[in-house]
């Protein structure tokens, strides 16, 4: 598996519980570069969304040869007696283990915070594009939902729906099984791309990837993969959203000290 070499940061507003894709991390194997893409305009229009302290100018490229804080900080550290283990709940060998391929797993999200981070996909040699997600909203799911995952084999097939009616959410996600179980939710950072996904002309399969047993905290429990092969010249996360505030070649500038 390769290293993915970019990733995204979503931000979320604590009321309206809305995402937004405000930034942008790229790694070209020596250098970490981070700059702030169109969505988050739209985090300050819509909501009230204040720089990052990491990243105080939203007009600024940053770069580094160690990774920023903001990213670091949501990293378990190797020294810890579960690091190992962590891994294994990351189905991540630890040949494999580098920051950015922990960061586009476990998606890095934090209680102190509303931040999370997600990978863009690069296709394979046959086309297809792959991500990865931990199920969401677990801990809403009835004992029998969580027993039917315990339950799961590696490779079962599950299926995505909306849930139109979902007084909270109507855009939400939900995952099948093919005995009607709902087993979770698509993260809601994800959820927009993984919508333009379900259509006719593109193929979309989602599969167990790992289950972890209690007691494994429900926010790592069922880890999934998305399998997907886009026609009509779509690629995913290409939107006007996910591209850069500005055009890095113009304005740059070289943070290159540890941080």
């Amino acid at each position: 598996m390769k290293t993915p070499q970019t990733l995204f940061l979503a931000w979320q507003d604590t009321n309206s519980r809305a995402w937004f894709s405000i930034g942008r991390l790229t790694f070209d194997g020596g250098k970490y570069k981070f700059v702030y893409t169109q969505g988050v305009k739209a985090a300050q229009e819509k909501s009230d969304f204040r720089p990052l302290f990491s990243f105080p100018e939203i007009n600024q490229v940053y770069t580094s040869t160690y990774l920023f804080p903001v990213f670091s900080n949501r990293l378990m550290s190797r020294s810890r007696p579960d690091y190992t283990e962590f891994l294994k709940l990351l189905n991540i060998g630890e040949q494999e283990a580098e920051p950015m391929t922990i960061l586009a797993r476990s998606g890095g999200e934090k209680k102190t915070d509303t931040l999370a981070v997600f990978p863009c996909p690069q296709p394979d040699e046959r086309g297809r594009y792959q991500l990865y997600f931990f199920a969401h909203g677990l801990r809403y799911l009835p004992e029998s939902a969580i027993e039917r995952i315990n339950r799961f084999e590696i490779g079962e097939k599950l299926w995505l729906a909306r849930e139109v009616q979902n007084a909270h959410d109507s855009q939400a996600l939900t995952l099948h099984t093919e005995d009607h179980y709902i087993v979770g939710y698509c993260p809601r950072y994800l959820v927009s791309e993984v919508s333009q996904l379900l259509t006719p002309s593109t193929f979309v399969e989602l599969r167990v990837e790992r289950v972890n047993l209690p007691s494994t905290p429900l926010q790592f429990r069922l880890l999934c993969q998305i399998t997907a092969l886009c026609t009509d010249n779509f690629y995913p996360f290409s939107s006007q959203e996910y591209q850069p505030l500005i055009e890095e070649e113009v304005k740059s500038t070289s943070l290159l000290r540890v941080y």
